[in-house]
């Protein structure tokens, strides 16, 4: 069977399964592109083109259409921890759909999802954005959320594992939603005295509603920059630990 007629079985298979045309197109470039770089043939690699169609038939709808059987759940976690619960919750089947006004991962899992997520934080600053969305989309990477001057990027697992990129089975949806390393629990924790004292002031005098709303703000800019600055010097290590 020759490539073209493998996508195009695969592709009637995935539509006639309820995949819309946008997810069965980039599906099917991105395991094109995976092709081209292994050099392998798709059957070999993938399996039966109505048996591959199978397993991927639960991809999640695009973002933003309708799914009332759609899991839903939104968690958060520090800048030391974010890319290994990334990892873990992507490897479970959620997707990622965005960033909330607070930093929170706002997440979907179809009832008949069969991918596996993989995820990437890069630095987007102003100068950055271009050059790092030039380098990542050609490789199927799609930019899912942003945070302070970390950009987040998501893409299936399938485009580069092939079938190990397939969900065997659904875990439960986790019952929390905060995962705090420990140096991000020790943030935490300064900041719940700065602000506690702060109130307390209030309540007995020594310091206004507006004093108490400043204290807050400042409180919390100087954690996000602290927590950024220790999460990047810490990355510059690992870098010249794996360069050494």
């Amino acid at each position: 069977m020759t490539t073209d007629t493998y996508f195009t079985e695969l592709s009637g298979a995935l539509r006639a399964a309820g995949v819309p045309d946008e997810q069965v197109a980039a599906t099917v470039e991105d395991l094109r592109g995976h092709l081209a770089e292994t050099g392998a043939a798709p059957e070999e690699e993938f399996g039966p083109a109505a048996g591959f169609a199978a397993r991927l038939g639960g991809l999640a709808p695009v973002p933003g259409e309708p799914d009332g059987r759609a899991e839903s759940w939104t968690w958060t976690a520090d800048l030391f921890n974010d890319r290994r619960m990334l990892a873990l919750h992507g490897d479970q089947g959620w997707e990622v759909e965005s960033l909330d006004s607070l930093g929170r991962f706002v997440c979907r899992r179809s009832t008949t999802a069969t991918l596996r997520w993989e995820y990437r934080r890069e630095v987007i600053g102003a100068r950055r954005r271009t050059k790092v969305l030039a380098e990542l989309e050609p490789e199927g990477w799609e930019l899912c959320g942003e945070w302070l001057v970390y950009g987040y990027f998501k893409r299936p697992r399938a485009a580069t594992a092939g079938p190990a990129g397939v969900l065997e089975a659904r875990p439960d949806a986790p019952h929390r939603w905060l995962f705090l390393s420990r140096r991000g629990k020790v943030a935490l924790a300064v900041w719940l005295v700065l602000v506690g004292g702060a109130a307390a002031a209030c309540f007995i005098g020594t310091l206004g509603t507006g004093g108490l709303a400043i204290t807050i703000a400042l409180a919390s800019m100087f954690s996000a920059l602290l927590t950024s600055h220790l999460e990047t010097a810490k990355g510059r290590v690992d870098q010249r630990r794996s360069g050494s």
